[in-house]
């Protein structure tokens, strides 16, 4: 059992709820504590309200109360679990890049109500996995199971240190779903090539195109796959935008798995195209690693 906690971050919206949910999954899967966060923040009124003024005391007791029954109904369905709460006084942001530092997985939902209000498209969303130490995962609203013979987690890798992490994640992960990976790596032409002492060149021809982008997927994924033998994988190729090969992939995946950086076409993958893009039109849960 790991000791670092799955941390989700709670707003009592529908959308938090399903963040709580999948988080609850995942940490029954990875035996690991869960911890349940809601951000508190104060609203100040210049005009006065007769009759709508509510004590902060009393507010704050309602919501801890709550966050209590909440942990109370998850530990009757899994009484092996540890469930913690915390209710913060303050923006949603620092409390959870807080909360990341000492986390195995921060799960959010991409809409939310005060504190995580525009995840996906606001400034919470841009800190938060900008800085965040530990993976972040975005669950898209209405999520739906998929149920398939065999589930999927997809990685997007490009051969980068970012890449590298993500399919350590990916594959992990797909252990503990027993999944099969599905390594995803697009390119535009011409396509860049890189020597050990750490030159580039830049090659046109495609039958020599798709033999070096095979070969660097091999290169980049067996180490982990050397480490998770029970793991079957995959690799997919494409010419083309890699967030549009991600998302083609990612379909019908349980996960979809990006690095925070890269190069070639995931460069600047957070604050980038590739990464918005995934972001916004992703209907599964994606992490984003680090």
């Amino acid at each position: 059992m790991s000791s670092l906690p799955i941390v989700v971050g709670y707003d009592r919206s529908l959308a938090s709820q399903g963040a709580l949910q999948w988080a609850t999954t995942e940490a029954v899967r990875l035996e690991a504590p869960l911890r349940i966060v809601e951000a508190f923040e104060i609203v100040v009124f210049t005009q006065p309200s007769p009759g709508k003024v509510v004590p902060l005391a009393g507010l704050r007791s309602a919501r801890e109360r709550g966050l209590s029954a909440l942990a109370d109904g998850i530990r009757h369905l899994n009484p092996d679990m540890k469930v913690e709460t915390l209710l913060v006084e303050g923006g949603p942001a620092e409390a959870l890049l807080e909360e990341a530092e000492h986390a195995r997985l921060l799960v959010l939902g991409s809409r939310g109500l005060g504190g995580w209000t525009g995840l996906v498209l606001g400034s919470v969303a841009v800190q938060v996995t900008t800085h965040a130490r530990c993976p972040v995962v975005v669950i898209p609203p209405e999520l739906r199971a998929r149920r398939h013979e065999v589930p999927t987690v997809v990685v997007g890798v490009d051969g980068s240190k970012a890449s590298a992490k993500a399919i350590d994640f990916a594959f992990d992960h797909a252990e503990a779903l027993h999944a099969q990976v599905l390594a995803v790596h697009a390119w535009s032409s011409p396509f860049r090539t890189y020597e050990d002492d750490g030159r580039s060149m830049l090659q046109f021809d495609e039958a020599e195109v798709m033999e070096s982008a095979r070969v660097l997927v091999a290169e980049a994924v067996a180490g982990a796959a050397a480490d998770h033998p029970d793991v079957t994988w995959n690799m997919q190729l494409a010419g083309g935008h890699p967030a549009r090969a991600i998302l083609h992939a990612a379909e019908s995946a349980e996960l979809v798995v990006v690095g925070f950086r890269g190069r070639d076409g995931f460069t600047g993958l957070l604050l980038g195209s590739v990464s918005q893009t995934v972001l916004h039109h992703a209907h599964r849960p994606t992490a984003i690693v680090r």
